[in-house]
């Protein structure tokens, strides 16, 4: 039951996250002011709002998946859980700044905003934007999916070649934020997200697997009766 659960949460996860991003174009184009004034203000509102179900399917996936993983190795399974919460928070961050764009989009409308102060204002939180989407869903991204996907692969809770897969794919995203961090790639573009593309493919793949088949339960068992023996040698 609880794999199913995890499973529908990474769905979740991975289709709020393609509905945010396609609706919040209005306030991170050139002429993110009019979005308000071109009667784009629900859709923004939208994305918005899947970015919070969003960062309620990673932080509902890290506390499901941990008293799992943890059963190989405690350190690495809690370092997965405070890089998935980083992940979460972060991604939280850069929804204030949509919220941000909104706002001032709502006062150009209403007249209330220089062009001056409204451009820089603007350029600000596009950025700001911009850079909490590298650190959360790139880099802490990376690094939380390949601690969980080695616990998945030592554990034998899922094919391992499929646990083996999900760690190429978070290398595979973790650098497609360093080179977008250092300038190599521009953000949105078809290279940065071939590079990225693989781990959203593995997600939905572990996410399929564990709606239909579950986790191999008896390799947890026999993972907890192999910590007993050496519980019981230490004692």
């Amino acid at each position: 039951m609880n794999g199913l659960i995890i499973g529908i949460l990474y769905i979740v996860a991975a289709v709020t996250s393609i509905i945010a991003v396609v609706f919040y174009q209005p306030v991170l184009s050139e002429q993110w002011y009019m979005a308000v004034a071109n009667g784009l203000e629900t859709k923004v509102l939208i994305g918005v709002l899947n970015d919070i179900l969003l960062v309620s399917a990673a932080v509902g996936t890290a506390v499901m998946l941990f008293p799992y993983i943890r059963r190989w190795n405690e350190q690495i399974a809690l370092g997965y859980l405070c890089f998935r919460f980083m992940e979460a928070v972060i991604i939280a961050i850069g929804l204030v700044s949509i919220l941000g764009l909104l706002h001032l989009s709502m006062n150009f409308e209403r007249g209330s905003l220089g062009d001056g102060d409204l451009h820089a204002a603007g350029l600000l939180l596009q950025a700001f934007h911009r850079w909490t989407f590298m650190l959360g869903p790139n880099l802490m991204l990376g690094l939380n999916t390949l601690m969980y996907s080695y616990l998945l692969f030592r554990t034998g809770l899922v094919p391992k070649k499929l646990a083996l897969f999900g760690m190429v794919t978070a290398v595979m995203v973790f650098i497609a934020g360093l080179i977008d961090m250092f300038g190599i790639v521009e953000p949105n573009s078809t290279a940065k997200g071939l590079i990225a593309l693989p781990v959203g493919v593995y997600e939905m793949s572990l996410a399929v697997w564990l709606i239909v088949k579950g986790f191999h339960m008896q390799n947890l068992e026999k993972l907890n009766r192999g910590n007993l023996v050496k519980v019981r040698v230490r004692g």
